[in-house]
């Protein structure tokens, strides 16, 4: 059976398409709703570098990328390229890790180069596709966001912010812009929030925006 992968057309320009064909893996580019790689109908994985990995982190896109990656396979993966040290503290990096898995349910591995992320998809699409059960295929978001889970992704990406957190944050406040608003004396009425978390959420709400550079 010839073994497939639907491949988002941003990767295109990466060594890792080349090194998966060069292996007799057939190549389809497409634009992809969730993740990059789709190794079979229920699987797909989303790659990023050490420093995509960061940034997604420090501008909250991560946490949204992984619950859209949840929303549209079963089996969603996150593979960090850790070709380049992180720049960020160790207990910012396993936390994030940690929340990828125990709160998004997507399994995280990670490679030392862009070969060996080729052979980890090969890899994985080979026993995705071995029972011709699970051919890969292109697909949507499962289901749209409700408001109120929109309301939860939005805080939940604020650092130390996650769903239990979000709900106790939203029915104090009763809304994402009272949360906004609150300060930090009336942030740590709510359980859970001491002054430095409230400090740490105030610090990001009221950041000025800096212009950086496009990430992936």
């Amino acid at each position: 059976m010839q073994v497939r992968v639907i491949i988002d057309t941003r990767e295109r320009s990466m060594v890792i398409p080349e090194e998966l064909a060069a292996h007799g893996i057939e190549i389809e580019y497409a634009t992809v709703p969730a993740g990059d790689y789709i190794v079979s109908d229920r699987a797909c994985i989303e790659r990023k570098s050490a420093g995509d990995f960061e940034s997604s982190i420090m501008n909250s896109r991560l946490f949204d990328q992984l619950a859209r990656l949840r929303e549209s396979f079963a089996k969603p993966m996150l593979l960090i390229e850790s070709t380049e040290d992180f720049r960020l503290n160790k207990n910012a990096i396993t936390g994030a890790v940690l929340r990828a898995y125990l709160e998004y349910g997507v399994q995280v591995i990670f490679s030392n180069s862009q070969e060996e992320t080729a052979e980890l998809i090969e890899k994985i699409a080979r026993m995705e596709q071995a029972d011709s059960m699970h051919e890969p295929r292109l697909v949507g978001i499962k289901k749209a966001y409700s408001t109120y889970q929109w309301q939860l992704l939005i805080l939940e990406s604020i650092p130390g912010i996650g769903p239990k957190l979000a709900h106790a944050l939203l029915r104090r406040f009763k809304s994402v812009r009272g949360v906004i608003n609150a300060g930090p004396e009336q942030l740590v009425t709510v359980d859970k929030i001491g002054k430095k978390k409230a400090m740490r959420i105030e610090e990001v709400l009221a950041a000025e925006y800096e212009e950086k550079e496009d990430i992936k």
